[in-house]
């Protein structure tokens, strides 16, 4: 075995065990007295998911030379408890039935529970945060971004006006930015300077668009079962790369599924978004190498082109 193989095999004990840590913290976190709140955090929490956004902020607080996985824990839970409520609250507006593999909170709790375990999880993030100091500030600023960003995209689907630059603009604004949020966190918890917050920001910023031009391509092409999630309905709602790549082109959400399905898999639309998040990971991975090669910062690449070659 050589020292690279170990280091790298070294490397992903450390962030299973930082993982670990986020898991338990979140579970603490949602541990209510309140029965249904306590039952459906934990159902959408149990299910898993790719936990993206934790594993950013870990790596990044790793490329910069962290090591205290306690410290990092509560922040990176409190990025993805956001990321999860927001979800909750996705599946009422969308009537999305499943979520991770599983049935909906709003599946099985209904409308107003389900509402009320999004909002739950939001202000667990603040109890995860409260000794974080100007870090708050990091996060806060994502999750105003991201209500912006839901609240653009339902205007532009009822005033129908979706366009490429404003799904461009949406997806910064829902999906980036709380991205950027969990590098410049991990980066600022390792004690990084000014420069490399810069550029670790950025780097989490340009991953989470391209994260997010996937997700759309998967949920015109990918079966639900494979994608754990109810699929199309961006696409029936009006919204999502299909039909911002689109725009001007006769493509509605008007049309069945099937067969607006059929007419974009008859042109080039998903291999041109494809194209594009592809070239957002290589700006990404660029942004790297400010730092010296390292495990982590391998790591961190790899984690990159993993969003774009998914296949879930």
């Amino acid at each position: 075995m050589t020292s690279a193989l170990a280091s790298q095999m070294e490397l992903a004990q450390v962030v299973d065990g930082g993982l670990a840590h986020v898991e338990q913290a979140m579970r603490d976190a949602t541990d209510s007295q309140v029965n249904v709140l306590r039952d459906a955090s934990h159902h959408i929490l149990n299910a898993g998911g790719k936990r993206v956004r934790p594993r950013l902020m870990l790596l990044t607080y790793l490329t910069l030379g962290g090591t205290d996985l306690d410290y990092i824990a509560k922040p990176a839970a409190a990025v993805e408890l956001m990321h999860t409520a927001s979800v909750v609250h996705d599946d009422i507006n969308d009537h999305g039935i499943l979520r991770r593999g599983r049935p909906s909170v709003n599946a099985i709790w209904g409308r107003t529970f389900a509402l009320l375990t999004g909002d739950f999880l939001f202000t667990a993030v603040y109890e995860l945060m409260a000794s974080y100091g100007d870090l708050n500030v990091d996060l806060a600023r994502a999750a105003t971004a991201l209500v912006e960003g839901e609240t653009l995209q339902a205007s532009a689907v009822k005033d129908k006006r979706f366009t490429r630059e404003i799904y461009m603009e949406i997806i910064a604004l829902k999906t980036a930015a709380l991205f950027r949020a969990a590098s410049a966190i991990g980066a600022k918890l390792a004690g990084a300077d000014p420069s490399q917050v810069r550029a670790l920001s950025d780097f989490g910023f340009n991953v989470g668009m391209a994260f997010q031009i996937v997700d759309d391509i998967l949920d015109l092409v990918a079966d639900e079962e494979k994608l754990g999630k109810t699929s199309g309905k961006d696409l029936m709602q009006g919204r999502g790369v299909a039909v911002a790549m689109n725009a001007g082109n006769g493509s509605g959400a008007a049309d069945p599924m099937d067969a607006v399905k059929r007419k974009l898999l008859e042109g080039d639309t998903l291999e041109k978004a494809q194209r594009q998040a592809e070239f957002l990971v290589e700006r990404a991975a660029e942004t790297l190498a400010m730092l010296a090669p390292s495990p982590p910062r391998a790591a961190l690449e790899e984690l990159a082109w993993m969003v774009v070659k998914r296949e879930r």
